[in-house]
This record gives C-alpha cells, sequence and structure tokens, in this order.
C-alpha cells in the first residue's frame, strides 16, 4: 500500500541517522514511529466501520453524540471550596457570574474521611484543602443563593461518604422546596481508588463496594438524572500511573460496581446510561487523544460483550476529565499556564463532556481568585478562539492516532485480563497488586526525570533563579474554631432523642445490608453530622487501616 523506493530508503536512512535518540516514545512509554502510514493500521486488522464508525454510534470512540461540540460545549466546572460553607459558596457564585456552567465542590479531609470539625484527627485540617461540611446545615449554607435547578452539573468528591452525601443533598433540596430529581448531581463515589491512588477510605474495601452500589441503586430508582458513580482513573494517574494503567484499573473498579448493583436485581440497562468516568487529561497531546478515544471503545465493548447491554445509552461513556495537577510545578509557576492550555487542547481533541482546570498556582496553595479565574479563562479559549469545536473527531483518521488508540486499547485489555485472573479489582487492592504497578511506574517516571531523560521545564531544564514569587492563598485561622463553634451551637439545639433514633436506624440497615440511603436521609435530616453517621456504619463495618481491619 506505501510503495517505498530505494532513493526514498536512502533518504529516511539519512533521516533516522540524523534524529536526537535512539527511539521515541509516549509519556506511558509507548513507542512512536518516525512517521505512520496505512500499514501500521493494517498490521493491526484495522477496520474502519467495526473499530471507529460514526460519532454517537458504537463503540463511539469518536464521541458519544453526532453533533458533540456543534451542539454545545463541554461543561466548564473548576474544582474549588475551601473554608467553611459561605466562604465557598461566595467562591462558587463568583465563578458562575464569569461563565461557569458547573462547578465541583472540593471537600476538605475531615469530611472526606468522616470525622467531625471537633475530632483530634481533625485538628489542622478543617477547612484547608475544601470546605468543611459537617452536616446538613453546612449544606443549606452551602447552596445559598444558587439555583440549582439552572446549573448544568454539580459534582463533588464525596467518595468513602457518598452515600451520605447523596442524603445531604436530598434532604436540602427538600427543604428548600427543590425537587430533587429537577437537579443534575454528580456523585465522584468511587471508593476503590481510594486504597490504592488517595488515601480518603473509611471502611474495609467490600463494604465501600456495597456503599457505593447503593448510590447507584437509589438514584437508578428515584433520581435517574444525576450521576451516581465517576469511576476514577484521575487520582490513579496522579499516583505515577501510565495511561494504560490509569484506563483498566478504573475500568476494573467500575466493573465491581456494576457487578455489585447487578446482584440487587436492577438490569444493566436500568443503570449503566447513568455512570460516567473521571481521568487526567495530561500533557502528552497525542497519547491523551488516544487514551480518551481507546476508553470509549473499551467501555462498550465491556457493557455490551460482558454485560449484555442492549441500549446504545449503556455503552456509551461521558467522561469528566480534569488537568494533571501532578504536572504542575512550584518553579516558575506561570508556566503551569501553557501546561493546563495544552492538556486542554488534549481532553477537547479527544471529545470529553466535562472539564475542570487547574489553576497555575496550585503546586503552591489552594488558588487565588485571579488564578481560578485565569484556569476557567483558558477553557473559554479553547471554546471560543482555537478553531477545534467546529469538527466531530478532528484527529480521527490520522494514522498516528488510530494507531496509538489501538495500541492503547490492547494493553488496557490485557491489564483487565490479569486483573480478573487474579479475582477482580478488591483482590487487587488485597493482595497489593495496584500498588506494585503504581509504585513501579512512579519509580520509572521519577528516575527519567533524574537523569535528564524526560524534561520538566525549570525543573531539570531551563532553570532559573526564583523570581518574583506570585500570590498565594492562605486559609483564614477562625475557620476550625467558628465550625468548631457551629458543631457545637448545632447539638445544643437539634432534637438529640431523634437524632439517636435515626442513627439506630442506620445501625440496622447496614446490619441487614439493606440499602442505607433512605434511612441516611431522615439522619440526615435530624441533623445528624458527618461524624456520627460515619461512627454509626463503623460500627457494623469496621475501619480499613493497612490492609486489616480493626
Amino acid at each position: 500500500m506505501d510503495s517505498v523506493g530505494p532513493a526514498d530508503a536512502r533518504t529516511r536512512t539519512a533521516e533516522a541517522e540524523s534524529e536526537r535518540g535512539a527511539g521515541f516514545a509516549t509519556s506511558s512509554g509507548l513507542p512512536l514511529e518516525r512517521v505512520y502510514t496505512p500499514q501500521d493500521l493494517d498490521r493491526s486488522r484495522f477496520d474502519f466501520e467495526r473499530d471507529i464508525g460514526a460519532p454517537g454510534a458504537y463503540p463511539f470512540v469518536r464521541g458519544i453524540t453526532p453533533e458533540m461540540y456543534r451542539s454545545k460545549h463541554w461543561v466548564m466546572g473548576m474544582y474549588s471550596g475551601y473554608g467553611t460553607a459561605e466562604q465557598a459558596n461566595e467562591r462558587y457564585r463568583m465563578l458562575l457570574a464569569e461563565g461557569q456552567t458547573g462547578f465541583s465542590i472540593a471537600l476538605d479531609l475531615p469530611t472526606q474521611c468522616g470525622y467531625d470539625a471537633d475530632h483530634r484527627l481533625a485538628a489542622g485540617e478543617v477547612g484547608k484543602v475544601g470546605v468543611h461540611i459537617g452536616s446538613l446545615a453546612d449544606m443549606e449554607r452551602l447552596f445559598e443563593g444558587i439555583d440549582l435547578e439552572r446549573i448544568r452539573q454539580i459534582r463533588t468528591t464525596a467518595n468513602a461518604i457518598g452515600p451520605i452525601v447523596v442524603a445531604m443533598y436530598v434532604a436540602a433540596f427538600e427543604k428548600r422546596g427543590v425537587d430533587p430529581r429537577n437537579t443534575r448531581m454528580f456523585i465522584q463515589n468511587d471508593v476503590l481508588k481510594e486504597y490504592i491512588a488517595r488515601g480518603t477510605y473509611i471502611f474495609p474495601p467490600e463494604a465501600g463496594v456495597k456503599l457505593s452500589a447503593d448510590v447507584i441503586e437509589y438514584c437508578a430508582r428515584h433520581l435517574p438524572d444525576w450521576t451516581p458513580l465517576a469511576m476514577s482513573g484521575y487520582h490513579i494517574r496522579d499516583s505515577g500511573s501510565t495511561a494504560p494503567q490509569e484506563l483498566a484499573f478504573t475500568f476494573a473498579n467500575g466493573t465491581a460496581y456494576v457487578r455489585e448493583t447487578l446482584s440487587r436485581g436492577l438490569g444493566i440497562d436500568e443503570f449503566a446510561p447513568q455512570l460516567w468516568t473521571f481521568l487526567a487529561a495530561s500533557i502528552d497531546v497525542l497519547e491523551e487523544v488516544a487514551k480518551f478515544r481507546a476508553a470509549r471503545r473499551v467501555w462498550a465493548r465491556l457493557m455490551r460483550d460482558g454485560f449484555g447491554a442492549r441500549r446504545p445509552e449503556s455503552m456509551r461513556l461521558p467522561i469528566f476529565a480534569y488537568t494533571l495537577g501532578g504536572n504542575l510545578t512550584a518553579q516558575q509557576p506561570l508556566n503551569n499556564i501553557a501546561r493546563v492550555a495544552i492538556e486542554t487542547l488534549a481532553a477537547v481533541l479527544g471529545g470529553v463532556q466535562t472539564i475542570a482546570t487547574s489553576s497555575f498556582d496550585e503546586a503552591l496553595s489552594i488558588p487565588t481568585d485571579e488564578a481560578v479565574t485565569v484556569a476557567l479563562r483558558t477553557q473559554q479559549i479553547v471554546a471560543h478562539e482555537a478553531g477545534v469545536v467546529g469538527t466531530v473527531d478532528p484527529l480521527g483518521g490520522a494514522f498516528a492516532i488510530e494507531s496509538l488508540t489501538l495500541e492503547l486499547e490492547r494493553r488496557v485489555d490485557d491489564y483487565l485480563s490479569r486483573i480478573d485472573a487474579m479475582g477482580g479489582a478488591v483482590q487487587c487492592i488485597n493482595n497489593g497488586f495496584y500498588h506494585r504497578e503504581l509504585a513501579e511506574a512512579g519509580y520509572r517516571y521519577q528516575l527519567e526525570i533524574e537523569r535528564g531523560d524526560r524534561v520538566i521545564v525549570g525543573v531539570n531544564a531551563y532553570q532559573a533563579e526564583q523570581g518574583p514569587g506570585v500570590p498565594i492563598f492562605k486559609t483564614d485561622p477562625e475557620v476550625e474554631p467558628q465550625q468548631i463553634a457551629q458543631l457545637r451551637a448545632l447539638r445544643e439545639t437539634r432534637d438529640n432523642a431523634l437524632v439517636r433514633t435515626t442513627l439506630a436506624g442506620v445501625v440496622e440497615a447496614a446490619r441487614a445490608r439493606e440499602n442505607v440511603i433512605p434511612a441516611l436521609i431522615g439522619a440526615v435530616k435530624a441533623y445528624a453530622t458527618v461524624g456520627e453517621i460515619c461512627d454509626a456504619l463503623r460500627t457494623v463495618y469496621g475501619t480499613y487501616r493497612a490492609s486489616r481491619v480493626i
């Protein structure tokens, strides 16, 4: 197909001898050919109709809708929140006024790990890396003055506490007279990745899967427009994984939730259309575009061939992408503006549905108002000025992109087969497989930087004396005592007998292996705190510590 004469061969040999190195590869180690031709696809037995098809049609490689961004832009929703509910509310309202179409609620570590503000383990962390939400009262203050029915998407990082946050949303909306079914909430609810990549787990993995499936089941039956699960590869990638590991570990975890939910008597087509994935948008443009495309094909095949899905909506995978925080540097932080712009472009070229952009100062602190506005403007510039939204899957059909997409898919499939042979995601957490793989990948990456094989501008090349620093956001030191004072006032004014009764109901539902969300809604409405609810669940499930229950 690609005939090469003697003269062409001599020219190619001479060009190869002039290249800078012996070989080129993507950031994940996928080899890059000097040039790609149709022969590269022929060797993979590539078939256009089978392997790509049309946008909006199986296997959804080219996008999950026929029009993609010609119909509407992706949701621009920044990850933000800090301090008290009132302070976070102020940031959200500022971003919405600047053109944001959704937002993601960053929760502080005590909230994510199920501790109240006055718990000894919460000391020094209240409101630091996100907003503290200790009870329904905080959630009510968080949403004050925000038109919840008009926003395209509200996300949250709730994972181990995913069911509690669902209960808080439902209770808060009903108190405001808003029908929860008229809102579009997006709960991350992927606790398995916490055990391998992030650390905000509470209960053992088996209980975590059960609770995550409670959310999926409840939303399928009562809140069909909510997203009850965003299988999260972002944190896996930010922990040092390769692109194939990011997808494979994410989908292996997703498979565990799907199987648990199916065991509740739901059919795959009753809940699969609500599922999303949350992936990193890293800086290696060709690899990232191929990764997003491969993700859709792998998931479509899993749903159709692995679980018997029949509805096209069950097979298409909406993707939320967040520009990769691990690529940001404290050295020469303004360089991060360029990095985030490139990562945003890669996500758009890859056809994602929601994007959150990192701020240039995130290697130093929570973003300032100026930095987060620049991050939002980056998305808006790509949407309106870069000329990449008028054509669906603009890089589709390029020999390099299609070859990389096929190779990524092959490597993901190999990993999924290995994980399945070991007994699935929970077993791979318990036997340390995920941890070993991430440690080895991260070690190789760091070695490349230290040897200079991987250039990080401003870090191991093009270094400069530190110039004037950028403004640093500082959390108000009064947040923690203020939050503790509000918590104590709540405990004095609520109906504590009702709180005890509703918490007993939570324990009863958990022991009976029932879906706990109805009981949680009752406890939340009684103003039981996150810490009190988690303590009740700990009496049933125990606590996860270093691969053992105590």
